[in-house]
């Protein structure tokens, strides 16, 4: 058995990398759902059902100890669903709103997320909870998450115009701290930080793998130490891409 690491593209090898660094030893599995991406601009009432069906054939395939949905849409549209449905430990993700409002000096912080992400309650109640004392500026991109797809693959990308209407708003030039909502977005901080050196990034991949490691600390450690495989609905990454990460073969998931 290992954990299961799931997300809409290559955006959850991010959390894979932290996992890797902070348990080595783990073995993890990953499925990406690339032959439905992006998540972000499609409906809930098509994405909820297509997550749990696809999670659901996982869990009983792989048999994992636990899933994490390392994918922000995702989280903030299916996990209840799925925790409802599956027993065993689910992690989810989550826009690091606390740690980008403790961080603000101008107490103004901004999101970067799908449009998804942006449009859910679940964004709000975080503001409310973590950052009541900060002005809050999202943004739901549609071409972030495809941009980090493509430079993952060894393209250069510009993200200029993707991320500049979230400045463009009314006192967005007072932000410092912005919270990625995308585990995709993990994959563009350098090009980020080359545009705005001065504002905090946060970057959702090592809570989310704290976290995993947290819930799961009284799991027993699989003997199995190999590197496991990752799983595509579409086109298969090449080896080369994966080898980073910890896998050493890719396969198709039928479903």
């Amino acid at each position: 058995m290992s954990f299961l690491i799931f997300d809409s593209g290559i955006g959850g090898l991010g959390v894979v990398a932290q996992l890797r660094a902070l348990a080595s030893t783990r073995p993890l599995t990953y499925l990406a759902d690339n032959g439905f991406f992006p998540y972000g601009e499609k409906t809930d009432a098509v994405l909820v059902p297509r997550i749990v069906d696809l999670l659901g054939r996982a869990i009983e395939f792989f048999k994992p100890q636990a899933l994490v949905v390392a994918c922000n849409t995702a989280s903030t549209i299916a996990l209840p669903s799925l925790r409802a449905a599956y027993s065993l430990p689910i992690i989810g993700c989550v826009p690091p709103i606390k740690p980008a409002a403790a961080a603000s000096v101008s107490k103004t912080i901004g999101v970067l997320a799908t449009a998804a992400t942006v449009r859910r309650p679940y964004l709000n109640d975080l503001i409310d909870r973590f950052a009541p004392d900060c002005s809050v500026h999202s943004l739901g991109t549609p071409t972030l998450a495809e941009l980090a797809e493509q430079k993952f693959r060894g393209a250069t990308v510009d993200v200029g115009p993707a991320i500049a209407p979230l400045f463009a708003q009314p006192g967005g030039d007072a932000i410092d701290a912005i919270a990625l909502g995308c585990t995709h977005y993990s994959f563009l901080v350098p090009e980020f930080l080359g545009l705005y050196p001065g504002i905090s990034w946060f970057d959702p991949a090592l809570p989310v793998a704290k976290q995993t490691l947290k819930i799961t600390a009284g799991l027993p450690e699989d003997e199995n130490t190999q590197a496991q495989t990752a799983y595509f609905t579409g086109e298969t990454l090449s080896p080369a891409l994966l080898a980073p990460y910890g896998f050493n073969c890719a396969e198709t998931f039928q479903w």
